[in-house]
Parts: C-alpha cells; sequence; structure tokens
C-alpha cells in the first residue's frame, strides 16, 4: 500500500508498530521476514532503541531471564553469558534490527497519544505527538502495540515520613543519576525485588556498606551465569541448532519447576529457602530475612547469577534489615522496631507503574474504549476491537517467550486476511458464554495496583491466557488463526474462508 497522495492527505500503512524496544523490534523482524511485502512503521517516543534495556542505566542492571529465552527465537544469542547485562541487551536488540533492515523504518521521538478506528474506511487514525515539531496523523491498517507493561516517566514511590530531614540523596532505580558518586558511601535499597537485589551486590563492590531494607522477604535462587549445557551444545552442533535446544531446555525446565511450586508448594518453598540457608551459612537469620508468607511463584522468583548477592552477604559488605520503615532521619532510615540504618544514600527500588499500552487512549468511530471492559483474546487481542493487537509477556518466564509467538500469530492472520479478502478482523467471542477471570494470578504488589486497568481474561480457550509457552506454540504457531474471530470486508459483510 502506497501513502495517500494530494495535499493534507494522511500516511497510509499496512502496520505500525508502537514501540522499539525488545518486543517491537522482534515484531518488525518478523515482519520483514514472513509478509515482505507490508509497508510497516515503528514509531518510538524516546530516541534511541532498547525500551527498557535503554532507559535503565542503575548499577548492575541486567536480565533476569536467561538469554536463551530472551534472545529472539530467530537470531541466536551469542555471548557467553545466559545472564546478560542491561547494555549486552541493548547491544542485542539494536544489532538485530540493523542486520534484520528495520532500523530505517523506526521514527524516534514520536508519541502515540491515540488511535482511531474508523469503521467507515477500516483504518486507525493515530495521533501522535513529535519532538520539536507539530502533531502529526498517521494512518494504518493494523496496529500493533509493543509497549511494555509500565510507565517510562513515573514510577511507583510511595512518600517516606521525613524526607525532609535527610541530609542524604534518594534516588529511585528508573531514574538514575548518571553522576551518583556512591564510592565509600553508606546506602540503603528498599525493596527486596528483582531490581533490589540486582542493585545491593552491584553496589557494594565500591560503596561503604550496602542495607538491603524490606518490609518482607522475597524468594531468592541462585543461578550460574553461564549455562554449561549450551557451552557443550554449541561445541557440537550447529548455532541455530544449539539454540532452539538451549531455547527448548530452559522453557521446559521452567515449567516444569513453575508446576512443581504450584501443585507442591511447601515442599518447593522449603527447598528454596534450604538453598539460601547453605549459601549464607547455619548462623544466619534465614528465617526472617529470606522466609516468604507467600508461596513460590505467587510473585516472581528473585534471580541472582552466581550467588552475587549471597557473597556480599557473606563478606559483610551488605546486609538485609526486615521490618516496617517509620521514617526518614537526618543519618538514615529508621524502622519501626527502633532499629536505625544508617544511609548517605537512600534508594527507592519500590516498584513500577503499570501502564497499559504506553498510556495510548483507544477509540472506534470517536468512542473511547477501555480495555478493562474488554475480553483479551490469546493474550494479545481484545474483545470487539478490530485490527489491534499487543505484546505482553509471561509472568512466569521470559517476556520475549510470549512476544515472539504474538508477532508470529500476528503474521499468519494478517496472511489471512488477505487470503479471505478481508479489511478487518475481530474477536468476538461465540455462542458459549465466558465467565471472567482476572488478568494475572501474581499477588504482586505491582499488579494488584493494576488489575483495575487491565483487561479481563476468561474461563476458557482463547480467551484464557495460557501462561505456558508449550500451549501457545500450539494455539499461536499451529492452531487455527479463525478461532472466534470475525473477518469482514472492506463493505462490512462477512468473508469467506479460504
Amino acid at each position: 500500500m502506497t501513502p495517500e497522495s494530494g495535499r493534507g492527505a494522511v500516511d497510509r500503512y499496512d502496520v505500525i508498530i508502537i514501540g522499539a524496544g525488545l518486543s517491537g523490534i522482534g515484531a518488525a523482524c518478523q515482519l520483514r521476514r514472513r509478509l515482505p511485502d507490508r509497508r510497516f512503521l515503528i514509531l518510538e517516543a524516546r530516541d534511541a532503541i532498547g525500551g527498557t534495556w535503554d532507559l535503565f542505566r542503575y548499577p548492575g542492571v541486567r536480565s533476569d531471564s536467561d538469554m536463551h529465552t530472551l534472545g529472539y527465537a530467530f537470531r541466536p544469542w551469542r555471548a557467553a553469558e545466559a545472564i546478560a547485562d542491561g547494555p549486552a541487551i541493548r547491544t542485542y536488540i539494536e544489532e538485530t534490527a540493523r542486520e534484520e533492515g528495520v532500523t530505517e523504518h523506526i521514527r524516534f521521538g514520536h508519541r502515540v497519544i491515540a488511535a482511531d478506528w474508523s469503521s467507515g474506511e477500516s483504518r486507525w487514525t493515530l495521533t501522535v505527538e513529535r519532538e520539536g515539531a507539530g502533531p502529526l496523523s498517521l494512518a494504518c491498517d493494523w496496529l500493533h502495540a509493543c509497549t511494555g507493561y509500565y510507565a517510562y516517566d513515573r514510577a511507583h514511590r510511595p512518600a517516606l515520613a521525613g524526607e525532609s530531614e535527610f541530609t542524604g540523596t534518594i534516588v529511585h532505580p528508573q531514574f538514575w543519576p548518571e553522576r551518583l558518586d556512591y564510592k565509600g558511601r553508606r546506602v540503603a535499597v528498599i525493596g527486596s525485588g528483582a531490581t533490589a537485589v540486582t542493585l545491593v551486590p552491584a553496589l557494594a563492590r565500591t560503596a561503604a556498606h550496602v542495607t538491603m531494607v524490606q518490609r518482607s522477604p522475597s524468594y531468592v535462587v541462585s543461578r550460574p551465569a553461564r549455562d554449561r549445557v549450551a557451552d557443550r551444545l554449541r561445541d557440537v552442533l550447529p548455532e541455530r541448532a544449539a539454540y532452539a535446544a538451549t531455547r527448548w531446555k530452559n522453557v521446559l525446565l521452567g515449567q516444569f519447576f513453575y508446576r512443581l511450586a504450584r501443585r507442591r508448594p511447601r515442599g518447593v518453598a522449603r527447598r528454596l529457602i534450604a538453598m539460601v540457608r547453605h549459601e549464607l551459612g547455619a548462623d544466619y537469620d534465614v528465617a526472617t530475612h529470606f522466609t516468604p508468607r507467600y508461596d513460590p511463584w505467587d510473585q516472581r522468583l528473585c534471580l541472582v547469577p552466581d550467588g552475587d548477592l549471597f557473597a556480599a552477604l557473606r563478606e559483610g559488605r551488605a546486609s538485609v534489615a526486615t521490618g516496617t520503615i517509620d521514617r526518614l532521619t537526618r543519618d538514615g532510615l529508621l524502622l519501626a522496631d527502633g532499629t536505625l540504618v544508617r544511609a548517605d544514600i537512600v534508594v527507592t527500588a519500590t516498584g513500577l507503574e503499570i501502564l497499559l499500552l504506553g498510556g495510548v487512549t483507544l477509540s472506534r468511530d470517536g468512542t473511547i474504549i477501555d480495555p478493562a471492559a474488554s475480553l483479551q483474546y490469546r493474550g494479545m487481542m481484545l474483545s470487539d476491537v478490530p485490527n489491534f493487537s499487543f505484546a505482553f509477556g509471561y509472568t512466569n518466564a521470559s517476556w520475549t517467550l510470549k512476544a515472539d509467538l504474538v508477532a508470529a500469530y500476528l503474521c499468519r492472520l494478517l496472511g489471512a486476511m488477505r487470503r479471505r479478502g478481508a479489511a478487518s478482523a475481530t474477536p468476538r467471542v461465540g455462542s458459549d458464554s465466558v465467565r471472567d477471570v482476572p488478568f494475572a494470578e501474581l499477588s504482586s504488589g505491582y499488579i494488584q495496583r493494576a488489575l483495575s486497568a487491565l483487561p479481563r481474561q476468561g474461563h476458557r480457550r482463547p480467551w484464557r491466557l495460557n501462561q505456558s509457552y508449550a500451549l501457545d506454540v500450539l494455539a499461536l504457531r499451529l492452531g487455527s488463526v479463525a478461532q472466534e474471530i470475525d473477518f469482514t470486508a472492506a463493505d462490512h459483510r462477512p468473508t469467506a474462508k479460504k
């Protein structure tokens, strides 16, 4: 499809992708590979590729999934480290975009603020804000949102009593100051999630001391930074075969342990806590600092490569304080039990603020679409919303595993639309009623705070989230693309199956 001509015409594309992060670049690459004749565009609000992996610059930032599953299925991860740092992941995304020929399709500094579906014209019209220029309108036949799941310009940051008394520096990891000097200083990191357990060992390398201040513990698991099986497979198999085998090995092991944790939570909890006790020794108070109140996988497990957090604790470079924060004082943090954690720098690793679709307002013929009033379809579309999809990763595995499958299914669906002569494809609940189920089962705070804004899921497929890569391979790569989808021609008549 070519741009519309004429003065004041709106440039129209087959597909517009919002976001040039891990998901957006992956989707663009699959479009190039599977549907090379389609005209597409990537709109990125920031000035760089990478999304999360360009935004977060705090010390030690790294993946909390292995790179054989966080990497793309079509492009092997070649570095030795299976648990990679942020800069390495950002480079991987940039190189993929360049090698696959999608970099030139990105418009940086273009923030999509609204998208309206025209039923009469079977197209989306986007309202786009541009850095240093006026607003822009763009149109597309299909809109694919790869915006991640949280707000980039704000974070979850509860106010702390006594902040005005504290004479040190308060920072949030999402907005880490480039020139913050923590060498030889006392640092308190508030939090017990993935960001906190990453920051503490990284800061402890040069800080005078680092204290992880947590209201309650999380499950923390040590894992080798290198995958020895992957190393062996690379020695005996071609690169792509070794990568695929490692990917499936890690997927299946991850699913096995997840299912085991859900079936036998007490036994798995005992094992995880015993592993921590082995790392820290019999004299360490594991019961207080590393024994969570919830079952494994009620929240995501925290991964520490090569036990770096435990090493920092054993060597006395870091410590853990568990309890409720009463207030900040001049010299640090005062806990409710009277414990004073002295600090020159306080890092509030208190979480993210979920923002669905990057804050884009969707509408149909001028009427606002509320995603929370919709059912999610296959974890990637919304009921009764035509020609729209989004990437949202697994809560119990790598984000990219699902994003890859979503992009592959999107390409299949676009191909089916062309064969049928369809101008739109809309998920519709069939004759069987669908009972509502919450969008996610995790008890993590950032999920619970956002449940009211998230689309619902149903009790049956294709309206229920699988949270299983193997099941989604069957559904999204091999299953029917037409299940409970209405295909409609430009004249609004149903199309025939072809």
